[in-house]
């Protein structure tokens, strides 16, 4: 199987681990990689902030670059419900949109809904605490809401729960937003900041030690909040832990 990863470029500039452990991942599950180099943001910063104009020749581009891949794959449920769900303004009606929507994945729904794999091999004795992103809880539906009823389910934690050694913390709100948002975090600096630590103090609270997500942007806000206040929670996404990645090189 031939995918086309699209790493997010925060990812590429901040977190650029992640994006080689998502490679890694799939590679090792027979997967075919590659890398488009001329792929660059996917608009999403701007189309938060009301900058349309910004926004829509990022998105001709990214439907260039990858409208003639099989799949694309890519470790953020953010940016991936920006191209499924927010590209249509700009790009209905092209040619190979909506076979663009289709095959766009995030990671963690790729491996569970596309490859169907079984539970991963590996090692991980550590108490995790998983952090679900707004997009990918509320958007790209990775797993159940607490507060809908109905079958449970956490892709995430499918694929984590095979680890040997691995326990998973038990929140008291499990669905809260980390408070990030994109620029929100900036227009709205003590709202975000706040929202940020009150998801900390549930992990702490019931003693995770390593925090995990799809999306390293949340867990870029939470890291920030920590350093801001002295303390140190390793956080890895989950392409790191599933990858072999140890605790000590968490950001």
């Amino acid at each position: 199987m031939r995918i086309g990863l699209f790493i997010p470029c925060y990812i590429d500039q901040l977190y650029p681990d992640v994006g080689m452990a998502t490679a890694e991942l799939l590679e090792k599950l027979g997967v075919e990689v590659e890398f488009p180099v001329e792929q660059t943001c996917c608009g999403q910063p701007m189309a938060n902030t009301g900058c349309q104009p910004e926004t829509r020749p990022l998105a001709f581009k990214f439907l260039k670059i990858f409208r003639d891949f099989p799949y694309v794959v890519c470790p953020s449920g953010s940016c991936v419900a920006m191209v499924r769900y927010h590209y249509r303004e700009h790009l209905s009606g092209q040619p190979g949109f909506e076979e663009l929507v289709g095959k766009t994945f995030e990671l963690c729904e790729f491996l569970v809904d596309v490859l169907k794999v079984k539970p991963l091999a590996g090692s991980f004795p550590y108490q995790v605490g998983i952090h679900q992103s707004c997009h990918g809880l509320r958007g790209l539906r990775l797993a159940s809401s607490s507060e809908v009823v109905g079958p449970s389910f956490s892709k995430m934690r499918y694929l984590l729960e095979a680890l040997e050694g691995i326990t998973f913390s038990q929140l008291d709100r499990p669905d809260e937003c980390c408070g990030f948002g994109g620029t929100f975090s900036i227009n709205e600096e003590a709202v975000s900041s706040q929202m940020g630590l009150d998801r900390l103090a549930d992990h702490e609270r019931v003693g995770t030690q390593v925090l995990t997500a799809p999306d390293m942007s949340c867990l870029m806000h939470l890291s920030g909040l920590m350093r801001r206040r002295g303390t140190r929670l390793p956080v890895m996404h989950i392409a790191q832990i599933l990858a072999g990645r140890a605790v000590s090189a968490a950001y």
